[in-house]
């Protein structure tokens, strides 16, 4: 019979080769090295919350922006719409 991950078209290690992922265990693993993984493994997620909170201040700093210049073209197309309509009348139009 053909192992599951062999089917679905997965790499199998070969019994006693490197684990197939940085973040595979051997099962030697102590538990010195266990928790080195897992102190490093917080670390990115601390490193990744950081990220994330400053891309959400981008985005919030962005959507302000964008909210100021949409009112700008707003206020600009409201006095040249008023300024034609003004030309208009003193035209005759």
């Amino acid at each position: 019979p053909v192992p599951a991950a062999a089917a679905a078209g997965e790499e199998i290690p070969a019994e006693g080769g490197p684990p197939d992922h940085s973040y595979s265990l051997s099962s030697g693993t102590t538990s010195e090295e266990l928790l080195r993984k897992l102190n490093e493994q917080r670390d990115i997620i601390a490193l990744l919350e950081v990220k994330m909170k400053e891309m959400k201040g981008s985005i919030r700093r962005l959507r302000l922006a964008e909210a100021q210049l949409r009112e700008e073209i707003r206020e600009k197309d409201r006095l040249l719409h008023a300024a034609s309509a003004g030309t208009r009348k003193r035209h005759g139009l």
